[in-house]
């Protein structure tokens, strides 16, 4: 899989998550590790060490071998790795498109698109998911059959917080809990695992957009949703931001709602993803 930005040009970008990841999931003692570090204390400890002074360790070496340019965000001191990492942007730094027939990017993020139909399988997190799977509802599953699904994939480089892409209205938060399960562990070297993250979802009657499923997947480990409590909001308002680990947002339109562009299109169908920003523009409403 290789990331584009919107000129078209391959970015370069570090492999580490990947390489780690794959190693966890399809190696004897990589899933002897996730037996491990998914158990519930062991994400306890690491949660309370990324809020702990004693991370504040972290925070160079990162934005070094990163290349972060810390230019674009907000000045503060950090008191923590995770204070670093939920730092805020700027707001010039992200420009907010305002154009009320666009759609924007909720975050910062290597975007994939699908086009919803009811054999259609989401690859989210190295797990694949079926669309009512993936919202343990199959009524409302099969109402966005014929639909838009756009899977925004974050990594730990990229700026943590997302908003919301329109103005409107939102019902409550739906929480499905994460499942991790080894299969075999012996035998099958090829992801040999079952496993579901855990992710948050919440209905947005959105006032250009119809209604658009918004949902945030946490990271399998530490990694931990936090949404702002509104019911009403405004385009390009924070809507929450995750702490410490690479996480996914998945964003859900019914048919005939939205066109998304063609470059994002086309790289999606290569199995390639588009690098894209929060704020900008990726689609129009048809």
């Amino acid at each position: 899989m290789r990331i584009f930005d919107r000129s078209g040009q391959e970015l370069i970008v570090n492999q580490r998550q990947n390489q780690l990841l794959k190693f966890l999931y399809s190696h004897f003692l990589g899933r002897c590790a996730l037996k491990v570090l998914t158990l519930p204390f062991i994400t306890h400890i690491g949660g309370y060490y990324m809020n702990s002074r004693f991370s504040k360790r972290k925070i160079q070496p990162f934005i070094q071998q990163n290349q972060i340019d810390m230019s674009q965000y907000e000045k503060q001191e950090y008191s923590c790795y995770n204070d670093f990492f939920t730092r805020k942007i700027k707001k010039e730094a992200r420009p907010i498109c305002m154009e009320h027939d666009l759609l924007i990017a909720p975050a910062d993020s290597k975007l994939t698109y699908y086009s919803i139909h009811q054999d259609t399988c989401l690859t989210i997190k190295d797990t694949v998911y079926s669309l009512s799977d993936l919202l343990k509802n199959q009524s409302l599953a099969q109402e966005y059959d014929g639909g838009t699904c756009l899977i925004f994939r974050l990594t730990v480089d990229d700026y943590h917080r997302y908003c919301y892409i329109d103005d409107g209205t939102k019902e409550q938060d739906i929480y499905i809990p994460g499942i991790f399960h080894t299969v075999n562990p012996v035998a099958n070297d090829y992801y040999p695992i079952y496993k579901q993250n855990s992710r948050s979802y919440s209905l947005l009657h959105t006032q250009h957009f119809g209604d658009v499923i918004y949902m945030e997947v946490g990271a399998m480990m530490v990694g931990k949703i936090v949404n702002h409590s509104k019911t009403s909001f405004q385009r390009g308002e924070e809507k929450g931001y995750f702490e410490f680990g690479g996480s996914t947002i998945v964003v859900l339109f019914k048919k005939d709602i939205v066109v998304i562009d063609e470059d994002i299109i086309k790289n999606s169908q290569n199995n390639d993803e588009t690098r894209v920003l929060m704020g900008e523009k990726i689609g129009i409403k048809r």
